[in-house]
C-alpha cells in the first residue's frame, strides 16, 4: 500500500539527503537567538513553508505554488546542514525548567528532528536521485495533472504551475550530473530498478493532447474567460513541447544508455559504499527505535510463524480441501473473489464499507476528523505502478482526504481484503490520524504536518486489527485478507532486512514472499523492488503495530473498568505523530492519571 502523496513529498527527501524535511535552501539572516522555543517553531515552520513549497502547497499553504528549488544539489546540502545546525543550536540553549508536559514534548520532538536531520545528510543519497517508487519524476506528473495537490481554480493556479514546472529542466540537468558522480562513486541503483524506471519515462514522451500535463487544460473551470481558456491551452502546449517532453526524453536517453550500463546487479544497499551504516541509519528513521538488522529479521520469522497457523485456522473452517498454499490460489483465482465488471463498482463496494463501520466508529472514537473524505480511481498515468493510497486533505478543510484506489481491469480486481485496505488507508487508519494531527491547532505547526513512519503506519496497521470491533469480518474469506496483510507486514521484516543486511538476492525475497502469502509472482516483484527501492521503509508497519498493540494489551490489563477504547484512542491521536519511544511515556503518564 502506497504513501500518501504529501508525505511521499516530504519523505523522497530522505532519498536525496536522508531529511524528514524537504525542498530546503537556506534565506534571510534574521537570527533565531534568544527567543521562546514557541516563537522559535513558528519561525522555522514560516521559513520551512517558504523554502519547501512544495510540501508547502501539499499541506494546503498556497503561498508558494509557483515555486520549486532543486533540492538535489550540493549547495542546497551544504545550506541545509547550516539551517538544521543552526535550529538545533538555538533549541539547545532554550530553558525546559518551566516547561509543561506540552511543551516540553514538543521541545523533545523539534531537537529529535534536528538531530536525525543532520545526521541522514551523512550519505551522498542525492546520488540516487529517484526511483520507479518516488521521485520527482513522478510526482510532477501528479501536480500537472489537474487531480493532484496543485490548485487549478484560477487562471492565475494555471500561470502558477506553469513557472513551477519552468525549474524542471534544471532539476533534471542537476539529477543527470549527480547520478554521474554516483556511478563513479558507487552510489547507483540495481538494474531490476532502471528497468522499472524506462517505461515510467517513456510514458510521458506522448503528443501533448495525450500527456498527462495536459489533464489539467482538460480541467478549465468553465467559468473562466474564452480569451483565457485560449491562452491557458496555448501555453501548456508549449511548455508541454518545450519543458516536459525534452526533460523526460533527456531523463529517459541517459537512464537507457550510461545509467543502465552501470547500474548495479546487487540487491541490497549493504552493496554500496557504507550501505551497513546507511541502513542502520535508515532503520532509526524510519522505526523510531534502536533496532538492529538481526533482532528484526528474526521478529519477522517469529510473526510469520505465529501468523501462519492463525490463516491455516481461518481456511480450515471455511471447508477448504488442500494446503495453506492451494487456499492462496483459490482466493487469487476463482472468479467468486473477482465480482465486478466496473472501476464504479469497486469504488462503490468501498463506500459500503464505510456505510458499514460509521456506527460502531462512534464507540472507538471520541475525536473524528472534520476534514471530508472522498474516494476516487487512481489517475491512469499512474496506475499500473500505483498501490492504494490517501492523500491527506488539507488544513483548512477544503481539499478532502482522498482513498485512491488503482483499478486496471475491474473485471481482475479481487474483493479478497477490501475490509482491510479501507481500514489502513482510510477510516479510520490514515484519514483519521492525519487528519486530526493537521486539525489540532494546539500543536505547533511543525508537529500538526510532523511523520513518522513507525508510527503513521503503525496506527494504520493498528486499524486494520479493529475490523470486528467495527462490525466487518463477518466473512471468513475478508477475514482471511485480514491476515494476509498482517503476513505481508511480517514478510517486509524478514526480507527487507535480508536483502540490506543479509545478502538474500531479489530472487530469493521474492521466493519467501511467494511461499508465505497470497499473491502473485508480479505483484511479489513489485513488493520487493520497493524494499529494494527504499530500504527500510517497509519495517515501519509491523515495528509501529506491535509497539501499539502491546500498549493497549497492557493497559486493557492494568486498568480493568477504568480502560476506555475511545479515551485510549485520543491519547494516541491526539498528540499527533511522535516516536515510538516518546508514545509509550505519554500513554504512561494517561495510565497513571487513571490510576
Amino acid at each position: 500500500m502506497q504513501i500518501p502523496f504529501s508525505v511521499r513529498i516530504a519523505l523522497m527527501f530522505v532519498l536525496c539527503f536522508g531529511a524528514v524535511s524537504c525542498n530546503h535552501t537556506e534565506s534571510g539572516h534574521s537570527s533565531t537567538n534568544k527567543i521562546s522555543p514557541d516563537s522559535l517553531y513558528a519561525q522555522y515552520w514560516e521559513e520551512h513553508a517558504r523554502l519547501f513549497p512544495l510540501e508547502a502547497t501539499a499541506s494546503g499553504d498556497n503561498r508558494y505554488n509557483d515555486q520549486m528549488t532543486i533540492t538535489i544539489s550540493e549547495s542546497f546540502r551544504d545550506s541545509l546542514k547550516r539551517f538544521y545546525t543552526r535550529y538545533q543550536n538555538t533549541i539547545s540553549e532554550a530553558d525546559t525548567s518551566n516547561m509543561n508536559a506540552e511543551q516540553l514534548l514538543s521541545y523533545r520532538l523539534f531537537r529529535y528532528e534536528m538531530e536525525m536531520a543532520i545526521n541522514g545528510l551523512k550519505f551522498p543519497t542525492h546520488y540516487m536521485p529517484f526511483n520507479q517508487f518516488w521521485g520527482l519524476t513522478l510526482d510532477m506528473g501528479q501536480l500537472g495533472s489537474g487531480s493532484g495537490n496543485q490548485p487549478f481554480k484560477t487562471p492565475k493556479d494555471y500561470d502558477n504551475f506553469l513557472k513551477r514546472l519552468s525549474v524542471f529542466p534544471a532539476w533534471c540537468d542537476t539529477a543527470i550530473a549527480n547520478m554521474r558522480i554516483g556511478i563513479s562513486k558507487g552510489w547507483v541503483l540495481p538494474k531490476t530498478l532502471v528497468v522499472k524506471i524506462l517505461p515510467q519515462l517513456k510514458a510521458m514522451l506522448v503528443p501533448v493532447e495525450q500527456s498527462t500535463f495536459y489533464g489539467a487544460v482538460k480541467a478549465i473551470p468553465d467559468n473562466f474567460s474564452a480569451s483565457e481558456k485560449q491562452r491557458i491551452t496555448a501555453a501548456y502546449r508549449n511548455a508541454i513541447d518545450s519543458v516536459v517532453v525534452p526533460s523526460y526524453r533527456k531523463l529517459y536517453e541517459f537512464m537507457l544508455g550510461d545509467y543502465m550500463a552501470k547500474a548495479r546487479s546487487s540487491s541490497g544497499i549493504m552493496e554500496i559504499p557504507d550501505g551497513k551504516a546507511y541502513y542502520q541509519n535508515l532503520i532509526k528513521y524510519w522505526t523510531t527505535t534502536d533496532l538492529g538488522p538481526d533482532s528484526i529479521y528474526h521478529l519477522g520469522e517469529k510473526e510469520v510463524a505465529r501468523i501462519e497457523q492463525e490463516m491455516t485456522k481461518v481456511k480450515d473452517e471455511t471447508g477448504f480441501k488442500g494446503d495453506l498454499h492451494a487456499f492462496f490460489e483459490y482466493v487469487n483465482k476463482d472468479p467468486r473473489f473477482c465480482p465486478f465488471k466496473t472501476p464504479k463498482e469497486v469504488l462503490d463496494s468501498f463506500w459500503n464499507i464505510k456505510r458499514t463501520e460509521d456506527p460502531a466508529l462512534k464507540r472507538l472514537f471520541n475525536t473524528v476528523p472534520k476534514t471530508p473524505f472522498t474516494i476516487r480511481q487512481t489517475e491512469a498515468f499512474r496506475a499500473a505502478s500505483a498501490s492504494a493510497e490517501y492523500n491527506p486533505g488539507s488544513e483548512d478543510g477544503t481539499r478532502p482526504g482522498i482513498f485512491y484506489v488503482p483499478i486496471l481491469d475491474a473485471t481482475k480486481y479481487n474483493a479478497v481484503g477490501m475490509e482491510t485496505l479501507f481500514l489502513h488507508e482510510a477510516i479510520p487508519g490514515h484519514h483519521y490520524q492525519i487528519s486530526i494531527q493537521q486539525e489540532n491547532k494546539a500543536l505547533p505547526k511543525f508537529r500538526r504536518f510532523l511523520w513518522y513512519g513507525a508510527y503513521g503506519e503503525g496506527w494504520a496497521l493498528y486499524s486494520e486489527s479493529l475490523g470486528k470491533e467495527l462490525g466487518l469480518f463477518t466473512n471468513p474469506y475478508q477475514y482471511f485478507g485480514h491476515l494476509s496483510d498482517a503476513m505481508h507486514r511480517a514478510i517486509r521484516l524478514v526480507v527487507d532486512a535480508g536483502l540490506h543486511s543479509k545478502g538474500m538476492t531479489r530472487e530469493q525475497a521474492i521466493e519467501y514472499m511467494m511461499a508465505h502469502e497470497a499473491t502473485t509472482y508480479e505483484a511479489a516483484v513489485a513488493e520487493i523492488e520497493r524494499y529494494m527501492a527504499i530500504p527500510g521503509q517497509a519495517l515501519s508497519y509491523k515495528i509501529g503495530q506491535l509497539a501499539i498493540r502491546a500498549e493497549r494489551s497492557k493497559y486493557e490489563q492494568q486498568l480493568g473498568a477504568r480502560f476506555n477504547i475511545a479515551d485510549f484512542h485520543d491519547q494516541l491521536l491526539n498528540g499527533g505523530c511522535v516516536p515510538l519511544n516518546i508514545l509509550s511515556e505519554n500513554l504512561k503518564a494517561w495510565a497513571a492519571k487513571l490510576k
